[in-house]
Order: C-alpha cells, then structure tokens, then sequence
C-alpha cells in the first residue's frame, strides 16, 4: 500500500507519506486503521507527506466521501485541527490542492500548503528543520 502513518504523541503530530498513485480506497482503509489506533487523538495536528505521489485518482466524488469520514473523526477535537500538505511537486500540489477545497467552508480545519519541509514544520509550530529530524520510533 503507498501509504503509511506514523504517530508522534511526544509532539502532538501524525506524519503521513504518500507514494506511488494515491488511492481513495486505500487511505480510506488506513484512516480507519489510524482513527482506532492506541495513540490516536482528534486533536493531532496532520502532516501529510506527498513528495513521491506520481499519479492521483481523480474521484471527487469518492474524495468527499473520504472527506467526510475524516471529518466525523477529527472535528470532534476542541480546537482547530492543523494538516499540513507537503506538496513539492507538480503533481503533489494539484493533489493538495484539490483536497484543500474539499476542506472549504470549514472553520475547524486549518489546512495549508508548504513547498519545503522546513516551512511545512513552521506551519505546524514544530521546531524541527527537515522531516528527518522528527522522532519516529514507529511505522
């Protein structure tokens, strides 16, 4: 599967990495997985590495329908939730860009592009400078 995710619970971060063609069907198989594991809390903010995504099914459809599984689980936090596209490519920015308007209208998700792994951590409020650099003990 071209996708995986990894919690941080030390800094409040799930890290997400694409690869491949991303496909609706799969991230809707391992958001489940992600939304019952241990470690998981709504208010984790998101960091969703697109870097190595070649090709992208274009479903809309199927993507809101994603969109709004994702949306019963992480709106449940108190605060805004932060996801963080990193999208350095051609094809992960139209990518990130199609899922942000899928967020469109809604207050409780903050949703942001970065093109560099250092503004991505900024954006997150991370002190960390390159992805590397993040504590990832689990995979």
């Amino acid at each position: 599967m071209p996708l995986t995710y990894t919690i941080l619970p030390e800094i409040g971060l799930v890290y997400v990495r694409y690869w491949g063609v991303l496909n609706v069907q799969e991230t809707t198989e391992t958001f489940a997985r992600f939304s019952r594991d241990p470690l998981f809390r709504p208010d984790l903010k998101h960091l969703i590495d697109m870097k190595d995504v070649v090709e992208y099914e274009r479903s809309f459809l199927d993507l809101m329908k994603l969109q709004a599984n994702v949306a019963d689980t992480i709106l449940k936090a108190p605060t805004p939730v932060h996801l963080v596209y990193y999208a350095p490519t051609r094809m992960s920015l139209s990518l990130a860009r199609t899922i942000l308007k899928s967020w469109d209208g809604l207050g409780s998700v903050i949703g942001r592009i970065a093109q560099d792994e250092e503004q991505a951590l900024v954006m997150l409020g991370l002190g960390h400078q390159r992805f590397a650099d993040l504590p990832m003990n689990r995979v």
